[in-house]
């Protein structure tokens, strides 16, 4: 049997945290979140809400329905300009991150 809905949908959001070069607080950001409940929803100690997944998706600039269709769909779905580059400068709060471990 494969993946539950809510297995497919952290591993959808760790896809596209992936190829979107963020990092969890980034998203909780957008998302108005702290950077803990977005770890307790992909650690699967609380689920991602429809409502998440929509904010999600808008995030992302996908439809929801590619987030809920698994990380392959969500992630060819991201558009260009979501999408890491390889060597573009990290955003000044995620240097931030890094730097401070915040």
């Amino acid at each position: 049997m494969g993946m539950s809905l809510e297995e497919r949908v952290r591993s959808t959001v760790a896809a596209l945290l992936h190829a979107a070069g963020e990092s969890q607080t980034e998203l909780a950001t957008a998302l108005g979140v702290s950077q803990a409940q977005v770890s307790r929803r992909q650690s699967g100690t609380a689920a991602w809400s429809l409502t998440d997944c929509e904010a999600v998706a808008a995030h992302y600039g996908i439809d929801v329905l590619e987030l809920l269709a698994g990380p392959t769909r969500a992630t060819e779905a991201l558009p260009a300009a979501r999408r890491r580059v390889p060597g573009r400068q990290a955003s000044t709060r995620r240097l931030e991150v890094i730097e401070r471990g915040v």
